[in-house]
């Protein structure tokens, strides 16, 4: 693969960085999971930056509601794949790299497949499955993984897992977080954010694997920056210089049971199940399809009402919160026959509703 240094010779400038730092950046593969509101900037820097292999895994569609944020997509690409459009935009800014599309859902059965092929891995997801599944694959494969979240105002961004001189390593996402209940966190379907924030803090993203690939700067190693888009103030907390956890395998992803849009619409129509809106009051009162309401965040109260034998299907705007529904209830009930709708709201047209 050739390396045009000209397109470079502006970082290649930079004290202390030259061109084998560039050739480093040519020889990385970097992997972003998640072509959303954070893939998307990281995926951009990364590309231009030249990284030589650039994968990303993503199996979700474009949605126009997202577009506020995820800058790589046009209207028309609408229903697309996201790691796909991704990957063929990326390539026409930099034909000179490697761009591979992955469209498949990362889970316990593929995660190590998946990120044993790269050097250094982007947590650009949006639940908490998939990042909790990406921290302790990262973990038992000892592959460093840059973190980051959003929500609202709100940024962080952190590097986790990075090898110590004496061998150990650094923190990682447990040592922080141990466990998450998700039902109580809004994602940004329900929470809002505002575009800017997924700009920089996927720009920091990629600027961290920069520094870990070409060995410079000082890595948000150990530590958690924390950003506030209103004001702007950021602050750095330190988390530690080595790992208290232990994670030597992996916990199981439980799949949600869905209905997909095809079933959903002929269940509908000879009223074969009772239909759920898990979203919030807010999202209810703008626009919904019917059923009964309860929020995610109440469905714990209202368990014994899954209780019976009757088909129950859950909904909200993409299927995630949906999800987790469903495996909240199946915990508890686990021959409750309840199902998501899969994407949720927005994989119904107008004519369907």
């Amino acid at each position: 693969m050739s390396v045009d240094f000209t397109r470079y010779s502006c970082q290649i400038a930079l004290p202390g960085f030259s061109e084998s730092a560039q050739m480093l950046l040519q020889q990385a593969k970097v992997l972003i999971v998640g072509a959303g509101g954070l893939g998307c900037p990281a995926a951009q820097y990364l590309a231009s930056s030249g990284v030589g292999t650039l994968a990303i895994a993503d199996f979700d569609a474009v949605s126009i509601s997202n577009l506020h944020r995820q800058v790589l997509y046009t209207p028309e690409d609408a229903g697309l794949k996201k790691a796909v459009i991704a990957s063929q935009r990326l390539q026409k800014q930099n034909p000179g790299i490697k761009l591979v599309p992955l469209e498949v859902k990362i889970t316990s059965e593929n995660v190590i497949d998946i990120l044993q092929d790269y050097d250094i891995v982007v947590d650009g997801t949006d639940n908490f499955d998939t990042r909790y599944l990406l921290n302790d694959a990262a973990v038992i494969l000892q592959k460093p993984l840059v973190y980051g979240a959003i929500y609202q105002f709100e940024g962080q961004v952190a590097v986790w897992n990075i090898t110590n001189p004496d061998g150990s390593f650094s923190p990682n996402y447990r040592d922080l977080f141990p466990e998450v209940d998700a039902t109580q966190i809004p994602n940004c379907a329900e929470g809002g954010v505002i575009p800017t924030l997924a700009g920089i803090i996927g720009c920091m993203q990629a600027n961290e694997v920069i520094k870990y690939i070409t060995k410079t700067g000082e890595l948000l190693s150990g530590k958690i920056l924390l950003l506030d888009a209103q004001t702007l103030q950021s602050r750095i907390i330190k988390i530690g210089d080595v790992t208290k956890t232990k994670i030597k395998s992996l916990t199981t992803t439980a799949n949600a049971q869905v209905i997909s849009v095809i079933e959903f619409k002929k269940g509908l129509a000879e009223n074969l199940f009772e239909l759920i809106d898990v979203r919030s009051d807010r999202e209810r009162d703008e626009f919904d399809i019917g059923g009964r309401h309860i929020p995610l965040i109440e469905l714990e109260e209202n368990m014994d009402y899954f209780a019976g034998n009757g088909m129950k299907v859950l909904y909200c705007s993409t299927g995630r919160r949906s999800g987790e529904g469903v495996k909240i209830i199946r915990q508890k009930f686990p021959n409750a026959r309840v199902f998501s709708l899969e994407r949720g709201l927005k994989s119904l047209s107008k004519q369907d509703v």
